[in-house]
């Protein structure tokens, strides 16, 4: 007996919704924790992993200071990816496994302003120079990445100079005073960070030896419950296609 289109439609919409649920009760759900200059760049890699794997991966973005602090007060995660100096603290209070830790980006430290503000060639060390002596305001952070920067100021005998004009922040704080001024305001920083603020523009990496490039590596938390999910996420971030993707996004 011959089934009706009808039947042949249904019986289609059925084997659809059990497909469709049987991909749904294998994803595993894990949660990675981050350093906030790899967003732009993790939240990308992260789109093509899930749509790749159907697993979910929940994103928690805090500069690595913080996201150890955290750990170290009891929130859980999957996956960690901070500075190695930071993975190695972790490691050794046992919050996080030890073994393979995987350098999965580099990000560099650049110079911006705002949008509607002229745009500096600071592609030598001589125009780098003479564009932070112009500045009325210079803006960088507080931690890694600003004590480097602090340092790059130290080589090129402005430090005392530019003391004045200098605000440091919070990691998160220092596009507020720059987007809030009116002067010719500078803020120095990650890369990705600077390229996709809104309101922001990079004007350009440090030149030549006066970049800084921070790494960033990814661990296992000690006590993750989808550990098999977890060593897969991190394999994918060293993948080709992702690290692709974290290249095309300013984490190279």
């Amino acid at each position: 007996m011959k089934a009706s289109p009808k039947r042949i439609s249904l019986s289609i919409c059925l084997a659809g919704s059990l497909c469709a649920l049987s991909t749904t009760a294998c994803a595993a759900d894990i949660k990675v924790m981050c350093d906030s200059p790899l967003e732009p760049a993790l939240t990308q890699v992260v789109d093509l992993y899930r749509r790749q794997t159907h697993d979910r991966v929940n994103l928690v973005f805090d500069p690595s200071p913080e996201v150890k602090k955290r750990i170290e007060s009891g929130e859980a995660a999957d996956v960690v990816i901070v500075q190695p100096d930071f993975a190695d603290e972790l490691t050794k209070s046992g919050k996080v496994s030890a073994g393979d830790r995987p350098i999965i980006a580099h990000v560099g430290v650049g110079l911006g302003n705002r949008k509607d503000a002229p745009t500096y060639d600071i592609s030598t060390v001589g125009k780098f120079k003479a564009t932070l002596l112009g500045a009325d305001l210079l803006v960088f952070n507080s931690v890694k990445s600003g004590q480097a920067f602090a340092g790059t100021l130290e080589r090129l005998g402005i430090a005392e100079a530019l003391k004045p004009k200098i605000v440091r922040t919070t990691p998160n704080g220092i596009f507020d005073p720059v987007l809030k001024g009116t002067g010719n305001d500078l803020v120095a920083g990650t890369i990705p960070l600077i390229a996709t603020m809104p309101g922001i523009k990079l004007l350009g990496p440090l030149p030549g030896d006066l970049q800084t490039t921070l790494s960033y590596t990814a661990v296992l938390m000690a006590n993750s419950p989808q550990r098999d999910t977890a060593e897969a996420f991190v394999a994918f971030m060293k993948s080709a296609q992702a690290q692709e993707t974290f290249a095309a996004n300013g984490a190279k």
